[in-house]
C-alpha cells in the first residue's frame, strides 16, 4: 500500500466522473495537456445535479493518476475513439470543431476510504482542496490486469468485444429499480469493470433456501403455533419456490389444496409431484400421487411426466413398492435444498434435462448426491483452467493463450481430472461465452488458433 497525499482536485463533467468510478471508462478529456504520474482528486463538474450534498457543497468520491495523455488532432478516427470511450462521435467531433486538439488523459482511478465533502468552486480546470488529502492506492476501481488490458485496447483502438453488453449496461444504467442494479453490476462484473472479488454479495437468497429442511420436517410450527395443515402448505410453497428457482415452470393451474395435486411443472419437461412435511412420508403417498395426477391431466401428459414425492424420513415398504411400480421418485426435503443451493451458489449449473436422468424410481438421495458431487467436480476443473490462464499470462506476460500451450502445463498444475486437447477446448468456449463471461476468446483461422485470454475469477464457495 502507498500512501500518497493531494492539494489539487480536477474538474470533470460528473458523467465522466461516475463513469471512472464505475470502471466503465479509464480516460477523461481535460483542457490542458497532463503530465504522466500527476494525480488529483476528481471533481464532478456540475455535480449539483449528480453527487453533491447540497448546492453549496461537492461530494468527491476518488483520486486519479494520470498514466498517458495523448494529443489528437483532426486525423484521428473519431467513429474507432467512439466505440472505446462514453463519447458519442458528435461529441468529439464538436470538441475538435471548437479547439485543435482534444488531450486524451488515461486515469487509473482508485476509490478513497470516505468521500470528501468540499465546498463548491465552479471555476477553473484545476481546483484547490482546503486541506491536503491522505490516499491510498489499496482500493483501485480496476485491478491490475483489466486496468491494463483496457489501456492496451485503447491505446491501439482495438474494438471492443462486446459493444452490445456495454450498450445494454448504459441502457440498464438509467434505470432506477433493484432488478435494474442487480443486471447492471453482473454486466459490469462481466465486462470487467467491476471486480467480482470486492462485488460480489453473499448469496441473498440462501437463508430461505436453508429452511427447506427445516419446513419438510416440520409437523407443525410451535413457535407459532402453526396447524399441521398450515406447516403443510409453508413446506408446499417453499418447494414451488424451490423448483421455480432450479428452472421449472410451476403451473399456477394446478396447484394443491384440499384434495388436489400439489404440483405440476409444465416445463423444460413435465414434473408432477406430492409435498409431505412432517415426520415421515404417509403410506399411499405414491397411489395418492398416481390418482390425482392422473385425475388432473391427461394419459399421455401424466404417463410422459417425471413423478416427484418429496417427504422426510425413510418411506414405509408399501411407498417404495408403490414407487417403483410407477416409477415415481422420492428425495428428502434436504436433497430438494442441496440442489437449490447450488443453483444459488454456481447459477445455472444445475442442468434440468441432465438432472432428469438420476430421478430413478424409489428412494433416489444418494443419486442426488452423486448429481451435487458431478456438478461440484465439472465447477472445480472449469474454476482451475480460469486461474491457470490467469496465471500462465501473468507469469509470461503474454496478452492470450492458445489451447496447444495450456494443455501442455495443464498437467502439471495438479489437476483435477485428465483432460484431452479437444475436451479442454471446448470448455474454453463454454467459459468464453458471453453468458458466462470468465475468459474472453480472440477467434483464429480454426480452434487450434483460437486464442485466449482472462477476464474474471470462478470462484469456489
Amino acid at each position: 500500500m502507498t500512501r500518497l497525499y493531494l492539494d489539487t482536485a480536477i474538474r470533470l463533467p460528473a458523467p465522466d466522473v461516475e463513469a471512472l468510478i464505475q470502471g466503465r471508462a479509464i480516460a477523461a478529456i481535460p483542457q490542458q495537456f497532463l503530465d504522466p504520474g500527476r494525480i488529483f482528486a476528481l471533481y464532478p463538474a456540475d455535480a449539483a445535479n449528480s453527487a453533491s450534498i447540497n448546492s453549496q457543497t461537492v461530494q468527491i468520491k476518488a483520486w486519479a493518476r494520470c498514466e498517458l495523455c495523448q494529443i489528437l488532432d483532426k486525423s484521428e478516427p473519431l467513429e474507432s475513439l467512439s466505440r472505446l470511450t462514453i463519447w458519442t462521435t458528435a461529441a468529439l467531433e464538436n470538441i475538435l470543431s471548437q479547439r485543435s486538439y482534444i488531450f486524451l488523459a488515461y486515469f487509473r482511478v482508485y476509490l478513497l476510504a470516505e468521500p470528501l465533502e468540499i465546498p463548491a468552486n465552479p471555476q477553473g480546470q484545476f481546483v484547490a482542496l482546503p486541506r491536503s488529502l491522505s490516499v491510498t492506492d489499496n482500493s483501485p476501481v480496476l485491478s491490475d490486469r483489466t486496468f491494463s488490458q483496457r489501456r492496451h485496447q485503447l491505446e491501439n483502438r482495438l474494438p471492443p468485444p462486446h459493444p452490445e453488453l456495454e450498450q445494454l449496461q448504459a441502457d440498464i444504467a438509467q434505470l432506477n429499480t433493484p432488478a435494474a442494479k442487480q443486471l447492471d453490476e453482473q454486466i459490469q462484473i462481466f465486462l470487467g469493470w467491476k471486480n467480482p472479488e470486492n462485488n460480489q454479495k453473499n448469496h441473498p437468497d440462501l437463508p430461505w433456501i436453508k429452511t427447506i429442511k427445516s419446513l419438510g420436517e416440520r409437523s407443525q410450527e410451535l413457535d407459532d403455533k402453526k396447524s399441521n395443515y398450515q406447516a403443510g402448505t409453508d413446506f408446499e410453497n417453499i418447494v414451488r419456490k424451490s423448483l421455480e428457482y432450479l428452472g421449472f415452470t410451476v403451473d399456477e393451474a394446478y396447484k394443491g389444496g384440499a384434495g388436489g395435486l400439489d404440483l405440476f411443472c409444465s416445463k423444460p419437461y413435465p414434473l408432477v409431484g406430492e409435498c409431505k412435511a412432517g415426520k415421515a412420508i404417509p403410506s399411499r403417498t405414491a397411489e395418492e400421487l398416481i390418482k390425482l395426477g392422473g385425475m388432473r391431466l391427461d394419459d399421455s401428459q401424466f404417463q410422459n411426466a417425471a413423478k416427484l414425492i418429496i417427504g422426510p424420513g425413510k418411506p414405509s415398504k408399501d411407498v417404495l413398492t408403490a414407487a417403483h411400480k410407477f416409477k415415481i421418485s422420492i428425495i428428502n426435503p434436504m436433497s430438494l435444498q442441496k440442489l437449490t443451493e447450488l443453483q444459488a451458489q454456481y447459477p445455472g449449473s444445475v442442468n434440468l434435462f441432465e438432472l432428469k436422468k438420476y430421478l430413478e424410481p424409489g428412494q433416489i438421495d444418494n443419486k442426488i448426491d452423486e448429481y451435487v458431487e458431478k456438478v461440484l467436480k465439472e465447477v472445480k476443473l472449469r474454476s482451475h483452467l480460469v486461474s491457470l490462464v490467469k496465471k500462465y499470462l501473468e507469469n509470461t506476460g503474454l496478452e492470450n493463450v492458445g489451447v496447444d500451450a495450456l494443455h501442455g502445463i495443464y498437467f502439471g498444475s495438479n489437476p483435477t481430472q485428465p483432460l484431452k486437447t479437444e475436451e479442454m477446448y471446448e470448455i474454453l468456449l463454454e467459459l468464453s461465452s458471453p453468458l458466462t463471461g470468465y475468459l474472453g476468446r480472440n477467434k483464429g483461422s480454426d480452434w487450434r488458433s483460437d486464442r485466449f485470454y482472462f477476464l474474471r475469477e470462478l470462484k469456489l464457495d
